[in-house]
């Protein structure tokens, strides 16, 4: 707007007023519309808004103050400032102009001083308008833009997986709660629900880094530990002490139906078993991810069986923040008592919650991001992970081999597998079938650890209290090993149309192979099932006395 030239409209049912304010006006340059009653000039504002008003008090047919406040409806967000004339001096009529919309007042007989100052001052708050309202649509849209970007990189992985369910509800553009999802080659479920400290873009920065160890670990098969450390690295690293991020992280084991659990600074989530209609509290025992140092970072997941039926419930404190229009809390009492209601199918449990949610909010104001995510553990759902695009490009396939022992020391604080995968996918053909060989070698590995170096017994996990039992001893007598190791060989040979995998596992264990094949066969449990099948998967298995070393062969054949 031109602070030299407005259109300006003037209503004023007085002939001689009319005439001497657009005199006044147009000798000062501006293009005028005059008009003698408020209806006239609501009507001309609504067919072409002027930019500035001069609006009489008095009027017949519709009065000044009447008038004032159509235009501001019509006007919206849109600033068009509006002085009324008036030879008025109460202070309550003043008053009464102000509240309709009104922004000053001009008083009779006219300044002509004063009007080209008042007019000035306001074509300068009219332009500061339009600016900051024009940066501001320009920031909004170079958000909008940016959010996309983000929600590509954080919403990459497994999120639209039939077993997984969520809702995300933010309070601007940017927030600062994360849901990531991906499989990992052998087919477990990694899932993180993160909220980071504050609101909007400060909040949103940490979820760049945090999305991407979380997708490229589990592309490489890292176990939940490996990523949630390297995570509480990065963000340490990288952002200032006032952004960290509370969450809860699940690993979901399709073979050995268990789910490996860790949850720093969110509220405490729930394992819903809809068969006993029992719930686990999923306790946060931990500080939030990026807190802590690297060489402080502890981590002690907690191990869950779980059924076809089960679920998982992970929330953001938002959740249980939300208030209603008498400003109540819904509250984690509110929350829990929802799995307690009659017999509800476990399909409709996450509409119960949502539903409920919006009954009690009645859509009133949101005070921060929220967030809920289901997992459920189903059948079937345990699939490899994709392979590559290039995975089908047609290589020769070369000779070679490697081998690795790992002591006492390395097998306390590593898994070597992530590391053995990424070398054996270079092999042409195999990344085709990484998700056949993941399962395999960790398979292969676990046996050997757990069994043959732990002396760990299967049989342990046939019960809720039995299954926690084993993982307990298993974290026990990991921290206190002294000697013990495991040296794991792996040979690929070319053979015609494909090639061969061997992998060759032993450890310094008593040996336990043989009698596990034996509670292994015809076992209808999911405990001591690996050996059987890593049977089915391979061409070839060998058994060495007394049950420390096994030699299995995995052929394929090129697409």
């Amino acid at each position: 707007m031109n602070s030299q030239r407005l259109r300006i409209l003037v209503a004023d049912d007085s002939p001689t007023d009319r005439l001497i304010m657009e005199t006044l006006l147009k000798r000062q340059g501006h293009l005028v519309e005059a008009v003698k009653d408020g209806l006239v000039a609501v009507q001309r504002f609504e067919e072409s808004p002027p930019d500035l008003v001069l609006l009489d008090v008095m009027m017949p047919e519709m009065d000044g103050i009447t008038a004032a406040r159509r235009m501001r409806e019509l006007a919206g967000n849109e600033l068009i400032p509006i002085i009324f004339l008036t030879s008025l001096n109460d202070a309550r009529d003043l008053a009464a102009c102000l509240e309709a919309g009104g922004d000053d007042f001009l008083s009779k007989p006219y300044n002509p001083v004063i009007l080209q100052a008042k007019i000035k001052a306001f074509s300068r708050v009219r332009r500061l308008h339009s600016e900051v309202r024009s940066q501001r649509e320009h920031l909004i849209a170079e958000q909008q833009a940016a959010k996309a970007i983000f929600d590509r990189i954080a919403r990459l992985g497994a999120l639209r997986a039939e077993n997984i369910r969520y809702l995300m509800s933010p309070m601007a553009i940017f927030n600062g709660d994360v849901l990531l999802a991906a499989r990992q080659p052998a087919g477990d479920l990694l899932v993180l629900l993160g909220d980071f400290t504050g609101h909007g873009l400060p909040a949103a920065i940490g979820i760049m880094p945090l999305s991407e160890i979380f997708y490229g670990m589990a592309a490489k098969s890292f176990g939940l530990e490996a990523i949630l450390r390297e995570i509480n690295g990065r963000l340490k690293s990288v952002l200032p002490p006032s952004i960290f991020c509370c969450a809860t992280a699940v690993q979901l084991s399709y073979r050995n139906r268990h789910a490996e659990i860790w949850a720093g600074g969110l509220p405490d989530g729930v394992v819903y078993h809809p068969g006993s209609r029992r719930l686990t509290r999923i306790p946060s025992c931990h500080l939030p991810l990026g807190v802590l140092p690297p060489d402080q970072f502890r981590y002690s997941a907690q191990i869950v069986e779980m059924q076809p039926e089960d679920a998982i419930y992970c929330w953001s404190d938002g959740i249980i923040e939300t208030v209603n229009p008498a400003s109540e809390m819904f509250g984690e009492e509110r929350l829990l008592a929802l799995f307690e209601e009659g017999d509800i199918p476990i399909a409709d449990m996450f509409s119960r919650i949502t539903g409920r949610l919006r009954e009690f909010s009645q859509q009133g104001s949101q005070s921060d991001d929220f967030s809920l995510v289901e997992v459920r553990l189903r059948e079937n759902d345990g699939k490899a992970g994709a392979a590559s695009p290039q995975a089908g490009k047609h290589r020769p396939v070369g000779s070679w081999s490697l081998e690795y022992e790992l002591r006492a020391d390395s097998l306390r604080s590593m898994d070597p597998v992530p590391l053995l995968m990424h070398m054996l996918l270079q092999a042409p053909g195999l990344r085709a079938q990484s998700g056949t060989i993941n399962t395999i070698l960790n398979e292969l590995y676990s046996n050997a650890l757990e069994h043959g170096v732990l002396g760990l017994d299967s049989c342990l996990k046939n019960s809720a209290d039995g299954f926690r039992q084993y993982y307990q001893l298993r974290a026990e007598r990991l921290q206190g090993l002294e000697q013990a190791s495991i040296r794991l060989r792996a040979e690929v040979l070319p053979e015609a149309g494909g090639g061969v995998l061997r992998l060759q596992v032993k450890d310094s264990g008593k040996g336990f192979i043989l009698e596990a094949l034996k509670t292994a066969a015809g076992n209808p449990a999911y405990y001591g099932r690996g050996l059987t099948l890593v049977a089915a998967l391979c061409r070839r298995v060998e058994y060495s006395p007394p049950g420390n070393e096994v030699l299995v062969e995995f052929a394929w054949r090129e697409a």
